[in-house]
């Protein structure tokens, strides 16, 4: 036998146990990302229990529902600002408690102008209007604030009219939402629904059932989780906004779950490459 073909038959057989280990463990991989795409795709599934809000089997096509909502009172607090309009036959005199900002003395519906034209509540729960002097409003409704304003201001003109509006009632919506920022509400309440709507509504990878309520209080924060699939939220004393309230939306994990397999599969594809290369060249 020529011991030339020996060596290169030697020679091939080394060079086929070179190259048996790493398709070996390229196909080891191989069976373990399948296993791992395939695990990740079944838990990452979104369901319809997880995206519609206030899910409730009782509902009918035919007869409407009757779902009681909780009782909502907002009572003037510290630091709010209020809009106070005194009209008269009189407008030389009335015109002295209407603060006016921009053009032809017409407040414009910009925040910042509406902060300047209206009346800060101080620390105290006072407001200090001019010639009548400091009024307390808080521990008050605005109608009943209003009616407060007007029993003053009566002291002072005959006949006025007195209009009184909360103009501070802002709320912060971040997180999963298509357009997150501070909004102004103009109206005396608002749901969570409605807060969410100004931002545009949730994402698609929002988290309906995890939606983070910051509120203020006087002893602090408190944070609250809401879950909007939920139909009791109607009844919830969270239902209603109040000002100054935040709205984090946190992402569901469903989607956490793709974003992760996006990166394993980057992982894996330099992982084969690698492997490739190395085949190649030995």
């Amino acid at each position: 036998m020529n011991p030339f073909q020996i060596n290169s038959s030697k020679s091939k057989q080394q060079n086929q146990k070179k190259i048996w280990i790493p398709l070996f463990i390229q196909s080891y991989m191989l069976k373990k990302f399948f296993y791992l795409v395939l695990f990740i795709t079944v838990s990452s599934c979104v369901s319809n229990k997880d995206l519609i809000y206030l899910q409730n089997q009782k509902l009918s096509k035919l007869t409407p529902t009757n779902v009681a909502t909780a009782d909502f009172v907002y009572k003037i607090k510290p630091s709010d600002v209020l809009s106070v309009k005194v009209q008269s036959i009189q407008p030389e005199i009335t015109n002295i408690f209407n603060i006016t900002i921009g053009q032809a003395g017409t407040v414009q519906s910009d925040p910042g102008n509406l902060y300047l034209s209206g009346y800060v509540v101080d620390e105290n729960g006072f407001i200090n209007l001019p010639t009548v002097g400091k009024v307390k409003v808080t521990g008050y409704t605005v109608n009943e604030a209003q009616r407060v304003v007007q029993k003053e201001v009566d002291k002072y003109i005959r006949n006025a009219n007195v209009i009184v509006k909360l103009t501070s009632f802002r709320v912060t919506v971040l997180g999963d939402v298509n357009r997150p920022g501070q909004y102004y509400i103009f109206n005396a309440k608002a749901t969570i629904l409605e807060g969410l709507a100004l931002a545009g509504d949730l994402s698609e990878s929002g988290s309906r059932k995890n939606v983070k309520l910051i509120r203020q209080t006087e002893g602090g924060s408190e944070v609250v989780l809401i879950d909007l699939t939920d139909p009791d939220l109607m009844q919830s004393e969270y239902y209603y906004l109040l000002p100054n309230d935040a709205l984090y939306v946190q992402p569901q994990t469903a989607y956490i779950k793709r974003n992760n397999l996006t990166l394993l599969g980057v992982v894996f594809s330099g992982i084969t490459t690698v492997v490739l290369l190395y085949n190649a060249f030995k």
